[in-house]
């Protein structure tokens, strides 16, 4: 569908949830002209009329949505609603007796390929969120593609510094240390891990986490500059203890040193990276692993 009308759809959509109807209604009217087959828009539509009184027109949509989608359960009770209200009433009779025999509709399995290809849709419009900083959008799509591959390290580690991000400290440790846990090698999501004790002032447990990346790479660049950094707080905190005030040593001529500052932005966070290295963790060890 055309990246116009899918605004135009999007745009609908918020209007009629704030009840805007009049400005819903002309979007999600261009939205069917274009492409008749949404039965959300032909329910929306149906309850704008049904709103205005003209209950014959909103029969005639929500019919329209129900014919789309036969399992539509609100539009099948806004069809027998507006049956009643006009004296309909064995054909409201009749709806409610198909609402009555909707069963739950049983989920089905996804193979394995499309899991992973869907669970990376998620993260990449999660992506999308997180740099316009919606935050708790982000963090819905990424544990939406999660739920389909949980063993995508990548994409756990993600969830875990939007989290962090996101001041939910607590929610983030949890998904990093089931990194940790599921992948010990895997070194993003370490890192990770530190970033988030540092930004709780949990100085001595992110310099734990950097030490452990150094002994799984000891070229590790990022952990070896973050580990420094870590060092040199606690060496102040531990001065300023004992009334001695402690400069914080200039970063080495040409290395790019992290901020020294626990409560600091993004310089502290690991790039995330784009190759999906999680695509062989489902059920095959990644590269970094034992």
């Amino acid at each position: 569908m055309d990246k116009d009308i899918l605004m135009r759809l999007e745009r609908g959509r918020e209007h009629y949830e704030n009840r805007e109807y009049d400005k819903a209604e002309a979007l999600l009217l261009e939205v069917a002209a274009v492409n008749d087959g949404f039965a959300d828009v032909m329910n929306m539509l149906g309850v704008i009329y049904h709103d205005r009184g003209q209950v014959a027109l909103a029969q005639e949509y929500f019919e329209k949505a129900v014919g789309i989608n036969p399992r539509y359960t609100e539009a099948a009770l806004n069809l027998a609603v507006t049956y009643n209200e006009q004296g309909l009433y064995e054909d409201a009779r009749r709806a409610h007796e198909h609402v009555a025999s909707l069963q739950p509709e049983t989920s089905r399995d996804i193979e394995p390929f499309a899991r992973g290809k869907l669970a990376n849709m998620h993260a990449d419009l999660g992506r999308a969120y997180a740099e316009l900083q919606l935050y708790d959008k982000a963090i819905a799509q990424y544990r939406e593609a999660l739920s389909l591959s949980p063993g995508f390290a990548d994409i756990r580690t993600k969830l875990g510094q939007l989290l962090k991000d996101a001041g939910q400290y607590e929610a983030a440790l949890r998904e990093l240390r089931k990194v940790k846990l599921d992948r010990p090698k895997y070194i993003p999501g370490r890192i990770s891990l530190g970033v988030t004790h540092l930004k709780m002032g949990e100085l001595n447990q992110a310099r734990l986490e950097w030490r452990e990346v150094l002994e799984i790479d000891s070229e590790n660049r990022t952990a070896g500059m973050y580990l420094r950094m870590v060092e040199q707080l606690i060496a102040q905190a531990e001065a300023k203890a004992v009334g001695v005030d402690l400069e914080v040593a200039p970063p080495v001529r040409g290395e790019e040193e992290p901020v020294a500052n626990p409560a600091g932005d993004d310089e502290l966070d690991f790039a995330f990276e784009d190759d999906r290295s999680s695509l062989v963790s489902a059920g095959k060890p990644g590269p970094e692993d034992p």
